[in-house]
């Protein structure tokens, strides 16, 4: 039901995100948000590691910077599985992956003290 929840959350995070990015990303509709979220969710799960562990010296060396350009990765690698999300460069990617982030911690803090 957790995990639910978080996926609703992200999608809802994911349209506004779009919406406030209009040039830079675009989603099609919720169902594709939806889609989003969960290919997002599987990538950071199994792609990002092997990632992460890959790129550890560069990343060491560029004082974690690198994890943005992996996050702006796993995005890109979304937009090639899911039809209907559309990535028109990297930095939009690079910004988007932030705020994303920045808005989940945000929301899963606040939906966590409810309870």
């Amino acid at each position: 039901m957790k995990y639910l929840i978080r996926l609703l959350i992200s999608s809802l995070l994911v349209m506004i995100i779009t919406q406030l990015m209009k040039k830079g990303i675009a989603v099609d509709n919720f169902l594709v948000a939806v889609q989003v979220a969960l290919v997002l969710s599987v990538l950071n799960l199994i792609v990002k590691p092997i990632l992460v562990l890959l790129t550890l010296p560069v990343t060491f060396f560029t004082l974690g910077f690198f994890l943005l350009i992996i996050n702006a990765i796993i995005l890109y690698m979304c937009s090639y599985i899911v039809d209907g999300f559309h990535i028109y460069s990297f930095l939009s990617a690079m910004i988007f992956s932030v705020l994303l982030s920045i808005s989940q911690s945000i929301t899963y803090k606040l939906t966590e003290r409810g309870k």
